[in-house]
């Protein structure tokens, strides 16, 4: 049956691997057109949006948004694993659409806040509650890591780009040293998604392996399905090291960007470790900032569980410029 007219618009969620579009009203994600298309059997976005119009009926959006898993500059996108063009004029020419808008996917994540349902945050940390308009940060851990603040300005919300995830690894420990100068084999640098992602926590399985003169490999969902089953020590002990990391890394963040807002940690792997939060010390790590430490409870940490989250950003920027 064919849609009304420029009353939806088209949000896109791209990864490495696979993307997602659906149709939203206003801010509201139209579950029941959510679809899943894997990239290696199209070449480009602009035939991925066109298959997605195509199966809805040859949809007239009035605006289309996507979150791109790479860099956006100047209303371009790059992709760090896909070698797909994504820019103002693919958008507008697959989809026809009066308004479009590239955002980063973390980004994108940023406009999620304040839309996604309760029931879909899990607290970590609790904090005060926040001031009207308080700055937020969002944190992304999953095949990468990435982490920007989040600002409700007089013109709407702003979410500046970042590439968190290629900083250096804070050192604080002989243990630590040694797992940088482990990591930093991958790319001659100790960057911080090299321990705090999917492949990194895989990263600190090895190196643990290889401190303990008994080399393995496991996959990441293998290490926590070791973990969640007890079968595998050195599987708890990489996700501990991995919580406690993250938990330095994320106070870092807040020391720098005072997100009275709240933390929001996003992506598979912040949910895969989601039950380890608390018995693992993230909290403690967290805090542990010498003279600041209490300073350190002004801020609350949320995982967000909503894996629509990135559709649900896009939808949000789209209705806010609309509202402009």
């Amino acid at each position: 049956m064919a849609r009304e007219p420029d009353i939806f618009t088209l949000v896109a969620d791209i990864g490495g691997t696979n993307t997602r579009c659906a149709l939203a009203r206003g801010r509201t994600i139209l579950p029941e057109t959510v679809r899943r298309y894997r990239n290696a059997d199209y070449p480009g976005l602009e035939s991925v949006l066109r298959a997605f119009i195509a199966e809805e009926d040859d949809v007239d959006c009035a605006g289309a948004c996507v979150a791109a898993a790479g860099p956006v500059h100047e209303g371009r996108a790059t992709m760090t694993n896909l070698d797909w063009t994504i820019d103002r004029d693919t958008l507008i020419r697959a989809t026809r659409a009066e308004r479009v808008s590239i955002l980063n996917d973390l980004q994108a994540q940023g406009h999620a806040l304040d839309h996604i349902a309760a029931e879909n945050l899990q607290t970590v940390i609790p904090g005060p509650a926040p001031a009207p308009g308080a700055a937020k940060l969002v944190i992304g851990i999953g095949t990468g890591f990435n982490a920007a603040p989040v600002y409700d300005t007089g013109a709407g919300r702003y979410v500046p780009p970042a590439e968190a995830g290629h900083a250096n690894l804070p050192i604080r420990t002989e243990a630590e040293l040694r797992l940088c100068k482990f990591v930093e084999t991958a790319h001659g640098f100790p960057a911080v998604e090299d321990v705090l992602s999917g492949r990194g926590l895989e990263r600190v399985y090895r190196w643990l392996g290889h401190e303990a003169g008994d080399p393995r490999e496991l996959s990441g969902r293998a290490i926590i399905a070791a973990l969640t089953e007890g079968s595998d020590p050195r599987a708890e002990e990489a996700v501990r090291v991995f919580i406690r990391m993250l938990g330095t890394v994320a106070g870092n963040l807040a020391l720098q960007t005072l997100p009275f807002g709240g933390v929001y940690l996003i992506g598979g792997m912040a949910r895969a470790i989601s039950l380890w939060y608390k018995p693992f010390d993230f909290d403690e790590s967290f805090r542990e900032k010498g003279r600041f430490a209490g300073f350190m409870s002004n801020f609350a940490v949320h995982v967000v569980e909503d894996d629509y989250a990135a559709l649900v950003g896009c939808a949000a920027h789209l209705a806010a410029l609309a509202e402009q």
